[in-house]
């Protein structure tokens, strides 16, 4: 329940950065959308369903279970903005842009998911450990404004734009080390340590319009050739985005409980109690009532911070250029992510396969193609392809889009 809940937030991000692009539009106006998401510890096509709806049978939660460790990471981004860099001066240009993104990331343990796909029925006599597990999911919108200097040392571009945000929507739970729940053997009485803080924006207000968060956040950008021993030319990239916090307004609501809760049913002497009495009293005393500590305030949330380093060295007339890259995202339960990208230029047209390790799965395969003239640009591929091709053993799926108008 907890899971569906979380993905209910989306409708259905390789870089999720505008100044990269600007090396290769210059002013223009763009259309962009950045979509990935991964997990090591759940098969493609079980997502899918959980996402976008079907049966789930046990042979499809038996070939997640193959991928299960003590704890797992699970996330999801999805970006899509138009944005526009126009004419400053001979040294820099304008950026200006509105952007929608929705971010969740999440860590689970092996119960947990046994506990939301099996029930507790495999659990008898056990105590099912829930401890050390969070979700974290947001989605908000922004209005960007920036600019970059395309001429720093005549080669050098530094990028810096500043966002005003509106948050939409928030979920946020995070269970502590002794978080967990017996079942007895007879199956007749559960016991349930919590242990759990949990925060969540305005419940009555759950659509594109919602108005529940005000923030601010930061994107830095930085990329210049140097001299090096191999190749025609180097380039190195840095960029940094996300930089900031949402503040959460005060019909905002904050959960927190450390209470032992021991269920052993209710007591039904006469079919006719459950007309009045029982079915009441099963109403008031929801689980979340009685173990946890309710309030009403605002408060700030961190957005998860999307670090990227990337270095190309170019070969032979420029044709065949040779990436790798470092990928970290702050504030969320992602690792370090390294990556290369061989690329090749033919004509107006450009070509690049990807393969990195680490981010939410182990292993990464991909490509795109761009093609670029002096009017339009395209750029179009996925840095994890894996999840449409083994959809049943392996899950890491993305895409990223750019279609940009050039100006003069």
């Amino acid at each position: 329940m907890l899971f569906v809940c979380v993905m209910s937030l989306y409708v259905q991000a390789q870089y999720n950065t505008n100044f990269m692009n600007y090396s290769q539009t210059g002013r223009s106006v763009s259309a962009n959308l950045d979509f990935e998401a991964g997990s090591n510890g759940m098969s493609s096509k079980l997502v899918d369903k959980l996402v976008m709806g079907g049966y789930i049978d046990d042979e499809l939660k038996k070939e997640s279970t193959k991928h299960l460790r003590g704890y797992n990471n699970f996330g999801i981004n999805l970006n899509y903005d138009v944005s526009a860099f126009l004419k400053g001066n001979k040294n820099f240009d304008f950026l200006i842009g509105v952007k929608n993104q929705a971010i969740l990331n999440a860590t689970y343990s092996k119960d947990f998911f046994n506990l939301m796909f099996y029930g507790n029925a495999p659990y008898r006599g056990q105590t099912a450990n829930i401890g050390n597990c969070n979700v974290n999911a947001l989605r908000f919108q922004e209005i960007k404004f920036g600019a970059i200097m395309h001429s720093v040392d005549s080669v050098g571009k530094i990028g810096i734009s500043v966002s005003f945000i509106k948050g939409e929507q928030l979920f946020y739970i995070k269970t502590k080390a002794n978080s967990n729940l017996y079942t007895s053997m007879s199956g007749d009485e559960l016991i349930f340590n919590s242990n759990f803080n949990m925060a969540l924006s305005d419940t009555t207000k759950k659509n594109f319009k919602s108005f529940n968060g005000v923030g601010a956040s930061a994107d830095i950008f930085f990329e210049t050739t140097y001299k090096s021993k191999i190749g025609k030319k180097s380039v190195l990239i840095v960029n940094a985005n996300n930089i900031g916090f949402i503040h959460w307004l005060n019909n905002s609501v904050q959960y927190s409980s450390t209470e032992t809760y021991k269920y052993t049913g209710y007591q039904v002497n006469s079919i006719t109690d459950l007309k009045d009495s029982t079915l009441n009293r099963i109403n008031r005393d929801t689980l979340l009532t009685n173990l946890s500590n309710a309030h009403k305030e605002n408060f700030n949330v961190n957005i998860p911070t999307n670090l990227v380093i990337i270095n190309k060295i170019y070969f032979d007339k420029m044709k065949f250029c040779l990436g790798t890259g470092f990928r970290y995202i702050f504030n969320a339960n992602y690792k370090g992510y390294v990556f290369i990208e061989p690329e090749y230029k033919y004509k107006k047209v450009s070509f690049s396969l990807h393969a990195g390790y680490g981010g939410y799965v182990r292993l990464n395969i991909g490509l795109w193609m761009m093609w670029n003239n002096k009017d339009w640009y395209l750029r179009l591929g996925s840095n994890s392809l894996q999840g449409y091709i083994l959809p049943k053993s392996a899950y890491g799926q993305a895409l990223f889009f750019s279609l940009a108008k050039k100006f003069k």
